[in-house]
């Protein structure tokens, strides 16, 4: 079967068009009781309504049906890069998207501050959400973990989250996450799943042990869990698949580092969505491509706040008519997955999406929701498709063909 890319690469088309794809993480969700609304369907979205009745949606699938999809997945297969071939670990993404320089010797590990119980359950897999200025401290510590024939790097991320690189030859990244997934219950133990990987399970197995003695008078943050053991990914960029020079507006490391491995220019510091878009609006001449990430639709629906989620997409959708000033030739409206604040985490359901141009196929739809992107134009597809949909529509895309 033909690389999605071979094409993009034969066909894509210089034009001064420009694209914004605008990303709710965890956008898609459930009803919390029978016949109630999803979080969307509950939140009022008057801009985003108004852009349904301009444009096509549909449901998009992450990976396949039925497939629970990590960030990573998830937001490859938004970027138009199959999830099933490019396989990139979250160690690799945290990583990169704090800047730090992977090389070939490196496997990269996403941690997660946790709180255990004096029997050594965890009690709240993210430490309370520490502020960041606390884990920075408590990195600062860590970095005095010794491992002979190891080169060791920690690095604060945000919040509960931190990055552990381990350097050495002949590591390899295949070692099961050390997250059970709940509470109640003690950390796992580093298990690799190949023989090339028992060194490293080896060597993470002893920085536990003594992250766990350094840690163990902290009254929140006393251990850490280890997720996404990765090796620096390689990625053809996007100026080459797709001949589009494109930038990134994101606030959490992890999808910087995602749009950065993909050859996306990250830009800015922004802290908030309205400095996002404030950002937006400054670089808008300068870049054919826009990804902008919102994290919070995912976080509120991964702690089951159902009123909290919608407040969240209330707010990502005051900032369109903004969006709409700069007058886009494409505008896309998406989520890399699924957060239902019924389920308190990440699920397998399709994701509503919504694309906008002046040579889109209007499909009649009033609204934003789940239930309308099934009636949607776009019907369910794959997600790894929604670039190809871009390009067409911003007039990017070339025939195929005699």
């Amino acid at each position: 079967m033909t690389d999605i890319h071979t094409l993009t690469r034969e066909l894509h088309t210089s034009h001064s068009s420009k694209i914004v794809m605008m990303v709710a993480d965890g956008l898609g969700g459930l009803p919390i009781e029978p016949h109630g609304p999803t979080e969307l369907e509950a939140a009022k979205t008057p801009n985003l309504d108004r852009l349904a009745r301009r444009g096509v949606q549909g449901s998009s699938i992450p990976v396949l049906p039925g497939i629970t999809p990590g960030s990573g997945p998830g937001h490859l297969g938004l970027f138009g890069y199959d999830p099933l071939q490019y396989v990139i670990g979250r160690g690799a993404l945290e990583a990169t998207g704090i800047g730090f320089h992977l090389d070939e010797h490196d496997v990269a590990v996403r941690c997660n501050f946790c709180t255990l119980d004096s029997d050594g359950n965890i009690t709240d897999r993210r430490a309370g959400r520490i502020p960041t200025e606390e884990s920075t401290k408590l990195v600062e510590k860590l970095r005095g973990i010794d491992i002979p024939g190891v080169e060791i790097f920690v690095e604060p991320v945000k919040e509960h989250r931190c990055v552990v690189v381990f350097r050495a030859p002949g590591l390899g990244d295949r070692v099961a996450d050390t997250d059970p997934q709940e509470t109640g219950v003690p950390p796992l133990e580093p298990a690799s799943e190949d023989e090339a990987s028992r060194k490293t399970a080896e060597v993470a197995s002893e920085f536990l042990r003594q992250a766990r003695q350094i840690l163990a008078d902290q009254p929140r943050a006393n251990f850490l869990t280890m997720r996404g053991f990765a090796e620096k990914p390689k990625l053809p960029p996007y100026d080459e698949v797709y001949g589009l020079k494109a930038a990134a507006i994101a606030v959490y490391p992890m999808y910087k580092g995602l749009a950065k491995l993909v050859g996306m220019e990250i830009l800015g510091k922004a802290s908030t969505l309205e400095e996002q878009i404030a950002l937006l609006e400054q670089v808008y001449d300068q870049y054919d491509f826009f990804f902008v990430h919102f994290k919070y639709t995912d976080s509120t629906g991964e702690d089951g706040n159902f009123a909290e989620k919608v407040q969240r997409i209330e707010q990502f959708d005051a900032v369109f008519p903004r969006i709409e000033q700069l007058k886009p030739e494409v505008l896309i409206v998406t989520g890399d997955h699924s957060t239902p604040s019924y389920l308190r985490s990440h699920s397998w359901h399709p994701v509503p999406t919504l694309l906008v141009s002046d040579c889109c196929r209007p499909d009649g739809c009033d609204s934003f929701s789940e239930r309308s992107a099934l009636q949607g134009g776009l019907g369910h597809f794959e997600a790894k498709y929604l670039m190809c949909l871009a390009l067409a529509n911003a007039g990017r895309l070339g025939k195929y063909g005699a």
